[in-house]
C-alpha cells in the first residue's frame, strides 16, 4: 500500500507503532532531504530541485506527501510576468522535525564523518554556542542514551 493511501485511510488500518507511522511519511531518503532544504531557506520548487538534483516528478511526489501529511504547507507567489507558483514552508509539525534532522546529522558526524569535517554545525542563534541533541528528563537534566528505554505499552483492551 502506498504511503499516500495510508495518510487518509481508516484509523484502524494505521500501525500501532508511532515510529512506523512516522516512517510512512519520512522514511524515504528524499523526504528528509527536502525538509533539510526547506530548513535551509529554500522554499521554491526550482531551488529545492536544483540543490538536490532530484527528478522533478520525484520532488513533486515528495512535496505532495509532505503537504498531505501536514508537515509542509504551500503559499502562492508570483514573479512579475510569470504565472502563480507555490512555495513550501514548514508547519508546526514540520518545524518539530528540526530535532530529528539534527539528531541524524549528529549521528552522521560521529559515526560517518567526512575527512574534511562536518558540512554544517548546530549552534544557538543567540550566542553561537555549539549544541548537541540528547535526551532530557522532565527537570531538564541530560539523560545518557544508555539510560533510555523504549517501553512498549499494551494496546487498549489487552
Amino acid at each position: 500500500m502506498s504511503p499516500e493511501s495510508k495518510i487518509s485511510g481508516p484509523i484502524d488500518d494505521e500501525p500501532a507503532c508511532s515510529i512506523e507511522r512516522s516512517l510512512q511519511i519520512l522514511g524515504e531518503r528524499w523526504a528528509l532531504l527536502v525538509l533539510r532544504e526547506i530548513f535551509a531557506g529554500r522554499h521554491r520548487f526550482a531551488e529545492i530541485q536544483a540543490s538536490l538534483g532530484v527528478a522533478p516528478n520525484l520532488l513533486s511526489a515528495r512535496l505532495k506527501l509532505l503537504v498531505e501529511a501536514g508537515v509542509v504547507r504551500t503559499r502562492t507567489y508570483q514573479e512579475p510576468g510569470s504565472r502563480h507558483r507555490r512555495s513550501y514552508h514548514l508547519t508546526q509539525a514540520g518545524e518539530e522535525l528540526r530535532i530529528v534532522l539534527a539528531a541524524l546529522q549528529q549521528w552522521g558526524d560521529r559515526h560517518r564523518p567526512r575527512p574534511s569535517g562536518p558540512s554544517s554545525l548546530r549552534r544557538t542563534r543567540s550566542t553561537g554556542e555549539a549544541v548537541n541533541v540528547g535526551f532530557v528528563d522532565e527537570e531538564g537534566r541530560e539523560v545518557p542514551c544508555a539510560e533510555v528505554a523504549f517501553v512498549v505499552e499494551p494496546a487498549p483492551g489487552d
